[in-house]
């Protein structure tokens, strides 16, 4: 983490040069930056830095904590109302800012809503400690495992050694550490500092990959050591829950997480964060807990009442999903798992796939197309093994999730084609520049339509952008630009057979032995392949194109990927949103880590909203979130205090609300967000209540 002074104000800029985020804190007068020790705070921080104000101006309005020295909570407010705190020690959090920070000073306190901001007064010349955490966290070491099942058994059961607690609170995001990796080797091996965790929970199931790989993610959760046996079956202490029910095997242990999380999401409401949950007042009443009194339960007993409860009357309550993914039951998956558990996936064991074709998105005869238009690709397959990279297939949608995946070999139609090499760049990430680096490139004069979006990218306050437009770029030029460090390339032009055409040629990323660019956006006809390349050569994801696609649709849909990247979503989320108001949005899918944003929200989580008139001035709202790396599962989200007073567990949707002309009106005004109304994607800034029909 670096501090340093404003340059255009007084206050300090804080800045993550791994994640790439920044946020600016303004103080009363210039202050003077002095290193600090980081022991003194009651949670952990990366580094931390000590000034004197009498002031503190946070330029967003977050939602605050605010704790005695040693943790416990005194209030929590957001942007409802003002209030005071009498002399003392404090411990000040602040929420949804890209890095976890923690103001700790000994004064009376006074906080202030104004406009989007947080104003705090403090005493004359306070003494402040301001702490900040980086969100990224890196593996503890690699587990090393043969060919015999039984080593990566052995291996997912130190999974639960990133845990940074047992308590419920680990369904907070933060509190979940990044599990060892896994690799193949001559015999199995695990560094010395992973312990097993002292759970008392196991999972017994069968030493096959198509029972071991699902149960992964819910391993890790709960801590638990998996065993070979023959029935599938959670033991914690002397309760036991067979795993194999009406659903099946891989179904039932994907309920059995969801609804362990969404207890502790209920539960630990009791802990650290005292807050009014909207799904633990909608669940309190169907069922006989006492939360206070299940929140210092041992986990094996927790557990067991967790589970005591049908899942069918927790179901209407469980948010959807974030992440479901198809594991093939291959070798190479393992490479796979660890990075499925931290996303806390719902795994699936796919079928063989069918191969599909991908048809043109349009008619040649009445649009140009980014390429000429070739056959169906589509290749036979006889079994996992035999799996061709070259087919392209369709994915059977999953139920209850928000984004999908595929990992394996071949194309998936839709959804996401994770690779292991792109999952790796996310923990490998590298200090970078505080400015975000994007490059739009046009290699072709009849698309310069779509070159608008040079205009859009760059459009957040907190962030400095530096856009670049190239034209025309020859091979070598276009090889050098793929080759620089960069955080984006949307590419305009035409893909073949043999590559990107450029003014004097062809260009196969094959060619380049190593690609700086982190993130693109392919806009040209069939630029899977090429865009596979790029991610096996170092960019984390992108989005791509797995059939010819007509010139005017393809730029519609990028200048609206532009867009929803700029605020924040997803690569996977902003090409979701994109589809569903394009006809011809099944043509794109997601490479590599579909996880990527390319900027950090102003807000925390992204918000798209579907507006529906339900009288005259009342509105019905429904809101969804997209959750992040910096904001997980299990991110609670809150809202303008006109619209709700309770926290809600972020999902897509979160809940649907009514609301006033004015209310709903006055919340557009502040941020810029994706709307949907009457079927149609809209912005915020483009629209007036009013008008709506």
């Amino acid at each position: 983490m670096e501090f340093r002074r404003h340059t255009e104000r007084d206050g300090l800029d804080i800045h993550d040069p791994i994640e790439n985020v920044r946020f600016a804190l303004f103080t009363s007068s210039s202050v003077d930056l002095t290193p600090a020790d980081t022991s003194m705070f009651y949670f952990p921080v990366d580094a931390a830095v000590e000034i004197e104000t009498t002031a503190l101006e946070v330029p967003k309005s977050v939602p605050v904590t605010i704790r005695h020295g040693d943790g416990t909570m005194v209030a929590e407010t957001s942007d409802e109302s003002d209030c005071s705190f009498e002399p003392g020690a404090y411990l000040v959090e602040l929420s949804s800012t890209p890095m976890k920070l923690y103001l700790l000073l000994d004064s009376s306190v006074q906080i202030e809503y104004e406009g989007d901001g947080a104003f705090f007064s403090f005493d004359p010349d306070t003494t402040v400690y301001v702490g900040a955490r980086s969100f990224h966290d890196q593996p503890a070491g690699t587990i090393t495992v043969t060919d015999d099942i039984r080593d990566v058994m052995r291996a997912i059961s130190l999974f639960g050694s990133a845990l940074k607690t047992l308590s419920p609170e680990r369904s907070y995001p933060t509190l979940r550490g990044h599990p060892p990796l896994i690799e193949y080797g001559e015999g199995f091996s695990a560094p010395d500092a992973l312990e097993p965790v002292d759970s008392g929970v196991e999972l017994v199931v069968p030493p096959d990959r198509e029972h071991v790989y699902p149960i992964a993610p819910l391993a890790y959760y709960l801590g638990a050591t998996v065993i070979p046996g023959d029935d599938p079956r959670l033991v914690a202490g002397s309760f036991e829950q067979p795993l194999v029910g009406s659903e099946g095997y891989g179904e039932t242990v994907n309920r059995v997480l969801r609804q362990t999380f969404l207890l502790d999401c209920l539960t630990r409401t009791e802990g650290y964060y005292r807050i009014e949950l909207h799904e633990r007042e909608r669940v309190e009443p169907l069922v006989d807990f006492d939360f206070a009194e299940l929140y210092t339960t041992p986990l094996p007993e927790r557990l067991a009442a967790y589970l005591s409860v049908p899942f069918e009357t927790l179901e209407p309550f469980v948010p959807n999903w974030q992440l479901g993914v198809d594991l093939a039951p291959t070798a190479s998956g393992i490479e796979y798992v660890p990075y499925l558990a931290r996303d806390l996936a719902l795994v699936r064991i796919p079928d063989e796939p069918t191969p599909k074709a991908a048809n043109s998105m349009s008619n040649a005869q009445t649009e140009f197309f980014r390429s000429p238009v070739s056959g169906a690709l589509t290749r036979g397959a006889s079994g996992w093994e035999a799996v061709d990279e070259h087919d392209i297939f369709q994915v059977d949608a999953m139920p209850n999730v928000v984004e999908q995946a595929w990992a394996g070999p071949g194309y998936p139609l839709k959804v996401n084609k994770l690779d292991v090499s792109a999952l790796r760049g996310r923990i490998d990430r590298r200090p970078s520049s505080d400015t975000i680096t994007i490059h739009v490139v046009c290699n072709d004069e009849g698309m310069m339509d779509e070159n608008v979006v040079r205009e859009i990218y760059g459009l957040q306050d907190m962030l400095d952008f530096d856009v670049i437009a190239h034209y025309d770029l020859s091979r070598g030029e276009l090889a050098d630009l793929l080759a620089q460090p960069a955080d984006f390339i949307h590419y305009i032009g035409h893909v073949d057979e043999n590559g990107f055409l450029c003014s004097d040629g062809s260009l196969d990323v094959r060619s380049i032995p190593e690609v700086g660019v982190s993130a693109f956006l392919l806009n040209a006809c069939q630029s899977y392949e090429q865009g596979h390349e790029l991610v096996k050569k170092g960019s984390q994801g992108g989005v791509v194109t797995l059939s010819p696609v007509g010139n005017p649709m393809a730029t519609e849909l990028g200048q609206t990927l532009a867009r929803l990247l700029n605020r924040g979503f997803t690569l996977r989320t902003a090409l979701s949103i994109a589809q569903r108001h394009s006809v011809h949005g099944y043509q794109y899918t997601v490479m590599g880590d579909g996880g990527v944003s390319l900027v950090q929200n102003e807000k925390g989580n992204p918000r798209y909203l579907k507006i529906k008139r339900v009288g005259e001035d009342r509105f019905e709202v429904e809101i969804s979130v997209c959750l992040t790396y910096l904001f997980g599962l299990g991110t609670h989200v809150n809202f303008h205090h006109d619209w709700s007073q309770k926290r809600f567990l972020g999902s897509a949707p979160v809940t649907t609300l009514t609301l006033t002309g004015e209310s709903l009106q006055a919340e557009l005004s502040k941020q810029v967000v994706p709307v949907e109304v009457n079927g149609e994607l809209v912005w915020s800034d483009e629209i007036q209540v009013s008008d709506l029909e």
